[in-house]
């Protein structure tokens, strides 16, 4: 058997047994040349934190934010603070002499500056093919540390959780999916910042034409009413970020939806606010958010 086979065997990238070994990575924002597998990482973005996890690869510095519970770890270790999403402490970055930083989503207008500091990566999510680009990233963390394996076995799952939602989805009616924040709501559709839930889980849409911006289509509780979902998919902001505020199902609890199919068949879905909003297309955050969606559209 040859070195590669008993590599892969093991499910060890061919590199690993080459120090030095350098790989060029193709990103957002252009390629950079990676030297060996990196040891100080820095990493800007929560996706890839949470993909990193999921592949069994700790990082050495994330920016101060909110954290699901499953990366509070991160906080718990008393990482050295490197700035925020949108403000890194270029100081201390430089400091660390990081082998990689990795930014996206937020943090991607700073990847200039941050490579001009040490070489970086943007592995930014394309909302326009959200399961692909989540699936890439992995793959191309998976090859830089040494995880094609983990990877691999990673992606399939997420296939295989994709599938069984999309089955699931086929004839459970209509859906509208809700942003709630400070008191205020927007509403998402296909090929909005949530538009996976259509785009890729098969999701029938309440509306079609929504605003794709960002923020998605300013929307008042009469509007729910008229377009009147059989489903409402809700993101609380404010509780993702960990701001006090009206909490989404105070918002929501008012007599005009109260008249909609969504809420008479208790088919309003309170969706986990931190892996919608911050963590997004992160291996551990997709599949949990694609379970809960599975189990809430198979209740019946």
């Amino acid at each position: 058997m040859s070195i590669k086979s008993l590599l892969s065997a093991f499910g060890l990238a061919l590199f690993l047994s080459a120090p030095g070994h350098a790989m060029t990575v193709t990103h957002a924002q252009g390629e950079t040349e990676i030297d060996g597998i990196p040891e100080t990482v820095l990493v800007y973005d929560l996706a890839v934190v949470d993909t990193l996890d999921a592949l069994g690869v700790e990082v050495d510095g994330i920016p101060a934010i909110n954290l699901p519970a499953y990366l509070e770890k991160y906080r718990d270790a008393d990482l050295p603070p490197i700035g925020s999403l949108f403000e890194p402490d270029f100081e201390a970055v430089a400091a660390m002499a990081p082998d990689l930083v990795i930014v996206g989503g937020r943090s991607s207008p700073k990847y200039a500056e941050l490579a001009a500091i040490a070489p970086t990566i943007d592995l930014s999510i394309d909302r326009g093919d959200f399961v692909a680009s989540a699936k890439k990233n992995a793959e191309t963390l998976g090859s830089i540390f040494g995880k094609e394996a983990e990877a691999e076995a990673a992606v399939a799952e997420l296939d295989a959780a994709v599938a069984k939602l999309r089955e699931a989805s086929e004839g459970a009616g209509t859906v509208l999916v809700i942003l709630t924040t400070g008191g205020r709501m927007s509403a998402h559709g296909p090929g909005s910042r949530f538009g996976v839930v259509y785009d890729e889980y098969g999701f029938t849409p309440a509306v079609e034409q929504l605003d794709t911006g960002l923020h998605g289509q300013s929307i008042s509780n009469e509007f729910i009413l008229e377009t009147n979902p059989d489903w409402l998919f809700v993101v609380d902001r404010d509780a993702a970020i960990g701001r006090e505020g009206q909490a989404a199902n105070q918002m929501l609890d008012n007599e005009l939806v109260r008249q909609t199919t969504a809420w008479t068949n208790d088919q309003v879905v309170y969706l986990d606010p931190v892996s919608w909003y911050i963590v997004g297309g992160g291996l551990t955050a997709m599949k949990t958010s694609i379970e809960q969606l599975t189990e809430a559209v198979s209740q019946d």
